[in-house]
């Protein structure tokens, strides 16, 4: 596999490719419930597999998927929800049912291919629209920004997404990253080293919630790609799961790929099983007060 410190100077156009992606904001115009007496948190983070061209046909319909959304901000209390492979018909749809203090960040997937055009990834369904990252807040979303960092050059570019809740006083960062062999015109170049740096250069030391679907084994315990982490997530920082020897698995295959990072005291982590995935949702709550 060849690092990225040896293709930079190669892949400094697709540094920031992600700067020309579309932030979609859906921010309710009317009353919003205050919540400045929290002094908690609950954050949950959810891969859907709702592009049911990669392998999700068998994984739920859109009403199930849509269900176990809504349940993990009721059922699990989650007032902040990061969601990768979600579809822009289904986030909107959840979004108008739990009512008018949610709101929405959505980033869409881009797909470059050899002749240089890039498109977006389109969900299957009427009314699904496109593929992407979002966060799902039952709060007002401020300083929404995508962060820049190398994506590859030929297939799908995912990305990375923050936002801030005043309320909390918290920055928020929903990731999906490129695995192994993303880019199919340079199948030995590895980004994950690369995208880890550009999400915890986005995020402040103490006040914050970051990961999503980072497409990588927690470091240590024999794992090949361990190289890849910075130090800042398990030390800087801790994972819900606490160190990453007593990780759980998130994915059908039985592997870690779903984090949740923070500087905050954390007072409980759950894995759910939705039914409705290939990838399990991981429930964290912080104090913030």
């Amino acid at each position: 596999m060849l690092r990225s410190r040896g293709r930079r100077a190669m892949a400094a156009a697709a540094a920031l490719l992600g700067l020309a992606t579309a932030v979609v904001l859906a921010q309710s115009s009317g009353p919003t419930r205050s919540h400045a007496a929290d002094r908690s948190l609950t954050v949950a983070t959810w891969n859907m597999c709702g592009v049911r061209q990669w392998n999700c046909a068998d994984t739920g319909s859109r009403a199930v998927k849509q269900r176990e959304l809504r349940r993990l901000a009721t059922r699990d209390g989650a007032r902040v929800i990061f969601l990768q492979e979600a579809c822009t018909g289904d986030v909107e749809a959840v979004r108008r049912a739990l009512g008018r203090s949610w709101h929405t960040a959505f980033r869409l997937y881009r797909v470059g291919d050899r002749s240089g055009r890039v498109g977006t990834v389109p969900c299957a369904g009427a009314g699904q629209g496109s593929a992407g990252i979002a966060i799902l807040a039952g709060y007002p979303l401020s300083s929404v920004t995508p962060v820049p960092a190398p994506q590859p050059t030929v297939g799908l570019r995912r990305g990375i997404l923050c936002a801030s809740v005043t309320s909390h006083r918290v920055r928020l960062c929903t990731a999906h990253l490129s695995p192994a062999g993303s880019d199919r015109a340079h199948p030995g170049w590895e980004f994950r080293d690369d995208q880890l740096k550009a999400l915890v250069a986005a995020v402040p030391a103490r006040r914050t919630v970051y990961g999503g679907d980072l497409n990588v084994n927690p470091p240590g315990g024999g794992n090949s790609a361990s190289w890849v982490w910075p130090s800042a997530p398990y030390g800087v920082h801790r994972e819900c799961d606490g160190s990453p020897g007593s990780a759980r698995g998130t994915h059908a295959s039985g592997h870690k790929l779903d984090y949740l990072f923070t500087g905050l005291p954390r007072t409980r982590c759950a894995l759910r099983d939705t039914g409705a995935s290939d990838h399990f949702a991981l429930v964290m709550r912080v104090r913030t007060g």
